[in-house]
């Protein structure tokens, strides 16, 4: 079977900013490499930490990188509606936006990003249609393949999941706002950071 085609770098429309930009896109692109590379270079962004089940992998950090949350823990969030959205991603983990955490930020005049799966940028757009959502695409499937493989986190299997999902992600770009190209994490992360209404910084 071919390779899917993966979106070209595009802006689909454009609406009023809202303070709140949705960051989503298939596995293994890099939304973690780009939103780390904005948390360290462009302190105007609040960059909302996730609450999952996922056990932490090496040099993450509580607070820093996710909430690491009992599978018991996750269950009374949702059961007091203290998730703006979540999901199960890859049939595996769970994870979640704190809805506090964002409310109180967009409160205070914060520029915010969310980093989220697929699934719940779609619950974001349902409670919050005005914020900006942005697709994150590699630059071709074989260098999507290439990242996923190279990062050797997961099983041959997981792989072979992760990737067919991934299929089904990057179909999904159309739903979105904006298409960045991670084809260099600084530009990309400068790009996103312009969508956001503030001023990229060169870097080295």
């Amino acid at each position: 079977m071919s390779a899917p085609a993966v979106p070209a770098e595009h802006t689909v429309r454009t609406k009023p900013r809202s303070g709140v930009t949705v960051l989503a896109g298939p596995t293994a692109v890099g939304k973690g490499t780009v939103s780390t590379f904005i948390r360290d270079n462009y302190p105007d962004v609040w960059l909302s930490v996730s609450a999952t089940t996922r056990p932490a992998r090496p040099g993450e950090e509580e607070g820093v990188h996710y909430f690491f949350k009992t599978a018991e823990d996750f269950d009374a969030l949702i059961g007091h509606g203290d998730l703006l959205e979540w999901a199960v991603v890859h049939g595996v983990n769970r994870y979640g936006t704190l809805r506090s955490t964002v409310e109180a930020a967009v409160a205070d005049g914060k520029s915010v990003l969310l980093e989220i799966d697929l699934q719940g940028a779609r619950q974001v757009k349902e409670a919050m249609p005005e914020a900006d959502f942005v697709f994150l695409a590699p630059p071709s499937w074989d260098e999507l393949v290439r990242r996923l493989v190279g990062r050797g986190t997961e099983t041959a299997e997981e792989q072979h999941r992760r990737l067919e999902t991934a299929k089904l992600e990057l179909a999904a770009a159309p739903e979105f706002d904006y298409v960045i190209v991670n084809d260099e994490v600084s530009r990309a992360a400068a790009a996103l950071v312009d969508l956001m209404g503030l001023t990229p910084r060169h870097t080295a």
